[in-house]
């Protein structure tokens, strides 16, 4: 049986179709659902193996980035997407859903009183930035992520700088596993310190984090914008020294992300 996936979308939400169709390359089963249908009590969170919120701008992003969003989850399925968690069903967030997770406390967590530890803001050059950048997974404690893997993806945001409460919380962050995805330089191996390598300014180079117990995973960059070959810009350069890939369908940096994910939901 393919695993059985909800792609969750809403006003404002655009990388619903891209998302659902990695999951699809990858051997997976994806199901668009507009979040008023969990809203309403049509559809209900359990009859999936995991959710991905994807990317794009809900509501507007009018009251900020996932804000909206993240109170209707909150607020209505609150209790819902905690029991989800943790039972181990796997929750992604892609760029504006990486930011409701966030603002839902989910990721990188909540303090002893319930407070966020962490928020995403505004990029440090103020304004919309669309480029590729490299990133290097940092992580072991989650099933699905290669430690050490260097990927090159998209980002697309204005709201992307991760920054934690104070230093002690980085420290916690780094020492128990909960840094998932780092920003690298252009030319080395070495966490991104500033512009365009870093390109919101994130602290410690964070592009994105997991949860305490390993299954909920936010990350600014779009792995599913590469999944197939054709999607790098430089993929007619590649192609015209090395030839195309074998499966092209299947040979972004993207791509061992869904696959790897697909492979955990099946065999929960």
């Amino acid at each position: 049986m393919p695993a059985r996936v909800l792609v969750l979308r809403t006003a404002g939400t655009n990388c619903d179709l891209e998302t659902a169709r990695a999951v699809e390359l990858a051997g997976g089963a994806a199901e668009r659902l507009h979040v008023r249908t969990l809203l309403d009590g049509g559809r209900r969170l359990d009859e999936f193996g995991g959710l991905f919120i994807p990317g794009g701008f809900s509501y507007g992003d009018d009251l900020g980035a996932g804000t909206v969003l993240g109170n209707q989850l909150g607020t209505k399925l609150g209790d819902d997407l905690r029991d989800f968690i943790r039972r181990g069903r796997p929750v992604v967030g892609i760029c504006n859903g990486f930011q409701v997770l966030v603002r839902l406390g989910i990721l990188p967590g909540t303090g002893p009183g319930g407070e966020r530890l962490a928020t995403l803001m505004e990029n440090e050059s103020g304004r919309f930035e669309d480029r590729w950048v490299r990133l290097r997974v940092e992580t072991s404690i989650c099933p699905f992520l290669e430690k050490g893997r260097i990927l090159e993806m998209p980002v697309a945001h204005k709201e992307g700088r991760f920054i934690v409460k104070d230093g002690p919380t980085l420290e916690a962050l780094e020492h128990g596993g909960q840094v998932a995805f780092r920003y690298l330089e252009t030319d080395s191996d070495a966490p991104a310190q500033a512009f365009p390598a870093n390109p919101n300014g994130s602290m410690a180079a964070i592009a994105g984090v997991v949860n305490s117990q390993g299954n909920v995973v936010g990350l600014m960059p779009h792995p599913e914008r590469f999944v197939r070959a054709l999607q790098h810009p430089a993929w007619t350069r590649r192609a015209a020294g090395k030839g195309l890939p074998a499966d092209a369908e299947r040979s972004g940096d993207g791509f061992p992300f869904f696959a790897a994910l697909m492979r955990h939901i099946a065999c929960a």
